[in-house]
């Protein structure tokens, strides 16, 4: 495999969530391989990846958060009045 160019940090932006992550798999895989160099930059590339994931999965979240769930019981709560049949 050829070596794979190295992104600037303003081209990171640029790059497209595949792309993103083909280049993070290379260099970790180089980074495996024993280059001591190719571990920074993996992480790099994955902390970017991660962020940018992160950031779409916060743009899908409500508003406003649910209300919470009210209780079935409470306990001073007066009693219902019951029928008597």
């Amino acid at each position: 495999m050829a070596p794979q160019p190295l992104p600037s940090p303003s081209r990171l932006d640029e790059l497209d969530d595949a792309e993103l992550k083909r280049l993070a798999v290379f260099w970790r895989a180089q980074a495996l391989r024993g280059d001591r160099e190719a571990h920074a930059v993996a992480h790099a590339l994955k902390v970017a990846y991660r962020r940018r994931l992160r950031e779409s999965q916060l743009a899908r979240l409500p508003a406003e958060p649910a209300a919470p769930p009210q209780p079935w019981w409470k306990f001073w709560a007066p009693e219902a009045p019951r029928s008597r049949s």
